[in-house]
Order: C-alpha cells, then structure tokens, then sequence
C-alpha cells in the first residue's frame, strides 16, 4: 500500500527568516512595506519570499486591518436564466483579469431577490469578507444604493445612468437610451413602423430607460404600432412572446430583444410560424455575441465591449479601494452592427 502523502504545507514568515538569515520581525516590517528595515534587508526579504512562494494570509490581513483582499459581486436573477446568457460571462471575464493583476479574489453569488442581496451586503460587511463590491442591474427603486452608503462598502455601479444622490459611489454606464434612439433611426429608415421591443425583466434601469426611449421614439415619429413586452430573458419567453405577437392581426415587421439567446429563440420561432427573417421580419439583437453568427441569417446586434466594460469597473472598484474619489465612467454607446437579419419593410408590412 502506498504511503499516504503529507498535505503541501505553505511558507511561512519563520522560512523566510531562515532562509534570509534575519529575524522575523525583520521579515514581517520587510513585506507589510514598514520602516524599521534597510532598503537592502526589504529587497533581500522580497527575493526569498517570492523564491519561496510565500503569500500573504487573508486572515493576517483581516487582523491587521488591511482587509480581505477580495471583493463581492451578487446578481439578483434567475438562476436558471444565467447559463446561458453571454453578457455576464464576458463581464465578469473582464472583471476577473484586472482583479488577478492586483491578486483580489471575487466572492460570487447568485441570490433570488434585490432585498436578499442587501442582506448578503450586509453580512459580507460584518464578517469582513469583502472590501468592496460591484453592483449590477440598477433598480427604478432601488435600495441597494443606500445599504452601500450606510455600510460605507466601496462599491461601483455597473450600468444604469449616474445617480446624483449617491455622491460616495462611483458608476461605469452605457447610454442606453442613445443605442434605442439610434437602432429605431435605422429601422425607420428601412421602412418600418411596427417594431415590437421583447425586453428583459421590468423595473431594471436599462429596461425602463431602452422602454421610455422606444416610445418617445414613436411618438416622434407619429408611429402607433411601436410597444415592448417584458420577460425574463429565457430563450423560452423569448419565443413565446414571438409567436404571440407574430400571430396578432397586425404582426410587427421588425424584433428588438434585449439580448442573443432570446433573439436566436425569436428567429427559431419566426421560421415556425412561416415568417421569414429578414423578407418578412427583421430581427435585432441587444447584445452581440458568437452565438449571433451561429444561425442563419446571422443576427444583426447592438454590440458593445462588454469585456472592458468589466475591466473598467474592476479599474474604478480598486482605485476606490486605493483611496481615490468616487468617478462616473461612460463606456461607449452599443453601436448597431448591420448583419442579414435586417432588411427593408417585407411584404407582410400592409
């Protein structure tokens, strides 16, 4: 029988000394970058610990007041809707690369409701688990804001517009309402005057903001048959309220979804119903993605970076967590990029 192997045991403070051949208040003065040691003792300390693979304990850090070296991320969705949308998967891609460089970890979790995330807000801040947090999906009422201010949590808000009564918390928003603004400009342009916005979860800031901006649109535009419908962005709502709206007496010629999977879902259920993408109904994806060049016709998208839209929170949260002052950051505005889902007004438009 093989001899049980021993658990790999970490570096401690005490190797470093010995190794160094110093003592090991003379290491602990040399990695918390304190006076006390020569600037030849602090270089000597450094090489040795990084030779060793020492890194700091999160709860050393904890008992010296130097935090937690990580920060929290709660998103307050369906769990079932998570897997498959692209957008949080490259946001938190760029979050975690600008979070490795600086060796923080992200504590993530998925909770039901908004107000089960102040709780967990408020249980990180307790149990010191987080020194700060990024917080997505801004509410119309929302009372995350000011848990965050009442906890003095260094946090930054991931979309939505700047919130002005909320001085201490920095933001990093897209323009929604421009984006709306600009793809019913083309749309219009092409011919139509039914366009159908399937929408994501009502009550969220960005919907609300793409919803008021579609019908301000239309109002512009003198145009009536010009609506949004909320959902849960599921592939399967998607198409439900595909078929729906498709099978009333005056169908839409053109589909705004609020994301990828649900416009895939919407062309699958289009063809099902005899439409045909883009002679008859034109289709536009919120958020652009591989998966809209993966079905025929490839689907025309409102495309952003959403990559660096995760770096540049991450950037905003540790510049907060350095001691900088709270910033508002705009990313740049989802820009329509044109595919073979989107065409003139067809001919099922009279």
């Amino acid at each position: 029988m093989p001899a049980k192997r021993s658990p790999a045991r970490r570096p401690t403070m005490k190797d470093i000394a010995l190794r160094a051949g110093v003592s090991e208040s003379a290491v602990s003065f040399a990695l918390n970058d304190r006076p006390g040691v020569s600037d030849v003792t602090r270089d000597k300390v450094r090489r040795v610990a990084e030779q060793l693979g020492w890194r700091p304990s999160t709860a050393a850090r904890q008992l010296s007041g130097e935090g937690a070296a990580t920060v929290g991320l709660v998103l307050a969705r369906p769990a079932d809707t998570l897997g498959v949308d692209s957008f949080y998967l490259q946001l938190i891609s760029g979050i975690q690369e600008v979070l490795a460089e600086r060796q923080l970890g992200l504590l993530f979790q998925v909770v039901e409701d908004v107000a089960a995330e102040c709780a967990v807000y408020r249980r990180w801040w307790a149990e010191h688990r987080v020194d700060g947090v990024l917080m997505v999906d801004p509410r119309v009422e929302d009372p995350r804001p000011d848990v965050l201010d009442e906890l003095s949590l260094p946090a930054v808000i991931i979309g939505g517009a700047p919130d002005p009564g909320h001085p201490g918390l920095s933001t990093v928003w897209a323009d929604d309402a421009a984006a709306m603004a600009a793809a019913v400009e083309k749309l219009y342009a092409l011919g139509h005057r039914r366009i159908v916005h399937i929408a994501g979860l009502p009550g969220l800031a960005h919907t609300e903001h793409r919803i008021r901006t579609l019908r301000a649109e239309a109002e512009r535009r003198g145009l009536v048959d010009v609506r949004s419908v909320t959902t849960d962005y599921s592939d399967a709502e998607g198409a439900a309220v595909t078929r729906r709206v498709l099978r009333s007496d005056h169908p839409p010629t053109c589909l705004v979804y609020d994301n990828d999977v649900m416009a895939v879902a919407g062309v699958a259920a289009a063809g099902d119903l005899g439409f045909s993408v883009p002679d008859e109904v034109s289709v536009v994806a919120w958020e652009d993605s591989a998966l809209c060049r993966m079905v025929k016709p490839w689907l025309s998208a409102l495309s952003r970076d959403t990559v660096e839209f995760g770096r540049t929170a991450a950037r905003e949260l540790t510049s907060l967590l350095d001691g900088g002052p709270a910033r508002t950051v705009q990313v740049p505005v989802p820009r329509l990029i044109e595919r073979d889902s989107t065409g003139p007004c067809g001919a099922r438009a009279g």
